[in-house]
């Protein structure tokens, strides 16, 4: 593949495979050490270092995109990597449920400086557009792999070593993928043109809110969070409780969902040189908005097979693939060259709040009145995701086709109200 010629795309991928799959095997053990020091509560730790989690993508991805065009960007990355594994070699040795909360809001800070670092990276690096929408495809695709193959690794190294060595392995994992990093020529960003720490920090938000068509994204995150939050909160408590299934049967439905991801992923790059993203991503949210209305059926009518569970899980995952694979095309398209890291910056921490919105409702809400009732208030917020982003994204976007790529903005001056809406 010609994407995979380009020496340092390929060092880059290279390091978020192996940063990825060192996160999923401290998921697991993360589990495991809550059981261990919380046991029966170990529900409620996790629900909060999840808690933690999002606090942290929705305020520190805007703050450190503030100041990433000031930063050298590929040392900026490998310290964030060295950070979370210094991180990560401390849990093994935490006392106290506190220690968790501590240690989870250091790592995932670290990340939420990393991703968007990292994501507005790529399209300086791989510039022709077929091959940058093909990175984010196999961005897509090794996400989706790690969530398939990381439980199946921990189980395997499970049946040899305790779980806190799984730590090391994660830690080991950063490490090496700080290396990768280091190794790759990455430009310096562009400076941004905004002066103030403040008007840094929210330049990608405003963006948002005054662009149709990222507001539209705005409208699919909370589809995509609503649709998600049911196969990742409630997965656990349905396959056990409701389909009486073992530890292993819940990491096949989640791997039936992950299969969806992973299958709609791999034909989207021919796609989307055919039909708009707008297209493509207004589907992925009628699917979600269907998934979610077929698992409602699911509990509500009494048809809780293991057939049309992982149907309706697979659904789920194929309309979040469809919706989240597209979008950084779109945020390219949308602004100016050195607003990229604040655009990517903003959608990290905006699709983080609709998680943060929709985590909540899906554990507590779904343990408190159950599945049913749970998952239609999630199907309902799924529906207004959909219907908001027919609203608020043009039909004939760009140039005004409604076939084809994404119309970028004109480049080379700086980015204003009036270029931006009629780009969008």
């Amino acid at each position: 593949m010609r994407l995979f010629a380009n020496r340092d795309y390929r060092r880059l991928f290279s390091a978020q495979i192996i940063a990825l799959f060192g996160t999923g095997l401290a998921t697991v053990a993360l589990g495991l050490l809550a059981y261990d020091l919380a046991g029966p509560s170990a529900g409620a730790v996790l629900g909060t270092a999840l808690t933690i989690k999002m606090v942290m993508y929705v305020v520190i991805a805007p703050i450190a995109a503030a100041y990433v065009d000031r930063l050298p960007r590929r040392s900026l990355l490998a310290v964030l990597d060295a950070v979370r594994a210094v991180v990560v070699l401390a849990l093994p040795f935490v006392t106290e449920v506190w220690h968790i909360y501590l240690l989870v809001g250091l790592l995932q800070a670290a990340s939420a400086a990393f991703t968007p670092t990292f994501q507005a990276v790529i399209p300086d690096i791989v510039t022709e557009e077929s091959a940058y929408v093909r990175a984010l495809s196999a961005s897509q695709v090794a996400s989706t792999m790690e969530s398939l193959l990381s439980p199946v690794l921990a189980a395997v190294a499970l049946a040899f070593l305790s779980f806190d060595r799984l730590f090391l392995g994660t830690s080991a994992g950063f490490l090496i993928s700080a290396l990768l990093v280091l190794s790759t020529r990455i430009p310096e960003a562009r400076p941004s043109t905004h002066t103030r720490v403040w008007d840094r920090a929210t330049a990608g938000i405003r963006t948002f809110l005054r662009t149709p068509r990222l507001r539209g994204i705005m409208a699919l995150n909370l589809a995509v969070a609503a649709a998600g939050s049911i196969v990742v909160v409630n997965t656990v408590n349905y396959v056990r409780d409701e389909l009486g299934g073992s530890q292993s049967a819940v990491a096949w439905m989640l791997a039936a969902s992950g299969g969806g991801t992973l299958l709609a992923a791999l034909a989207l790059p021919r796609a989307l040189d055919r039909v708009t993203a707008r297209t493509v991503m207004v589907t992925g949210a009628g699917v979600l908005v269907g998934g979610t209305a077929a698992a409602v059926t699911l509990v509500a009518a009494g048809l809780t097979t293991w057939a049309g569970t992982a149907i309706v899980w697979a659904l789920i995952g194929i309309g979040m693939a469809l919706v989240i694979t597209p979008t950084g095309k779109v945020l390219r398209a949308s602004v100016e060259p050195n607003a990229v890291p604040g655009a990517f910056a903003a959608q990290f921490s905006l699709s983080h709040l609709a998680w943060l919105i929709t985590y909540p409702i899906a554990g507590w809400l779904g343990r408190d009145v159950g599945f049913a009732a749970t998952w239609s208030v999630l199907a309902a917020l799924a529906g207004t995701g959909a219907i908001g982003a027919l609203l608020l994204w043009p039909r004939h976007d760009g140039r005004g086709a409604a076939t084809g790529p994404v119309a970028p903005i004109p480049r080379g001056r700086p980015t204003d109200r009036s270029t931006l809406s009629k780009a969008a």
